[in-house]
């Protein structure tokens, strides 16, 4: 005999005890004298544990496994960096994967995915900027290739500098223009260019592992067996 979610409204076997759809844990009824279902309401209490709460202490240490990999990919000086989102989606992902595995029943609600992927993706994020920033500046002050690193920034700027000349005849707003590709080949300009993208880029990785996170979760709910 099959009862509906409550949420969802998805059958949900009698011998279940959380909907294969949404993973809402369902409530066990035993008889009177309190001899029926036991295995069930064992098998109720775990999942209720185990799939809506996040133990930490196991959660940090797969999230920071996967975190090291994941922010060394997506370093600005890391010739895969351009595919860093597919990295930090499937490095958060696979942090909910082996969580779920150690506990009890093995999988985790969507919402506890994406805080585990929210976790990778913090570290992960801080990881690459850090990387980042270091490589940037032993290219600068160490090895003293401040040439190749300034060059491809000059031409970019100049680049836009004629685009915005040309789309504004005005000139008031020509010079405003110029004074601000002016400021963008500051130091200070660059630096700021620099620091700006590498904190979009650390939101974006944030984002993107907690979506892995939670599509990771919503996947093994789908693939585990019934209790």
């Amino acid at each position: 005999m099959e009862a509906a979610c409550n949420r969802c409204h998805q059958s949900v076997p009698a011998d279940s005890c959380f909907c294969p759809a949404c993973g809402l844990p369902q409530l066990v009824y035993s008889s009177e004298d309190g001899s029926a279902a036991p295995a069930a309401a064992e098998r109720w209490a775990g999942a209720v544990h185990d799939a809506a709460t996040v133990e930490w202490k196991p959660a940090l240490r797969v999230a920071m496994l996967l975190a090291v990999p994941a922010g060394l990919l997506s370093c600005g000086q890391s010739p895969v960096w351009p595919l860093s989102l597919l990295w930090m989606a499937a490095a958060a992902a696979w942090a909910v994967t082996l969580y779920a595995r150690r506990q009890r029943p093995g999988w985790v609600t969507t919402g506890a995915g994406a805080r585990i992927g929210l976790v990778t993706g913090f570290l992960a994020g801080w990881l690459a900027f850090v990387a980042s920033g270091a490589s940037l500046y032993a290219m600068r002050f160490l090895f003293r290739q401040g040439k190749e690193f300034d060059e491809p920034w000059q031409a970019l700027v100049g680049q836009m500098a004629q685009q915005w000349q040309s789309m504004s005849p005005d000139p008031q707003t020509a010079a405003t223009f110029k004074r601000l590709a002016t400021w963008l080949l500051s130091p200070e300009g660059r630096a700021g260019s620099v620091l700006g993208g590498l904190l979009l880029l650390e939101v974006a990785l944030v984002g993107f592992a907690a979506a892995g996170g939670a599509i990771g979760a919503r996947l093994m709910a789908r693939r585990r067996p019934q209790a």
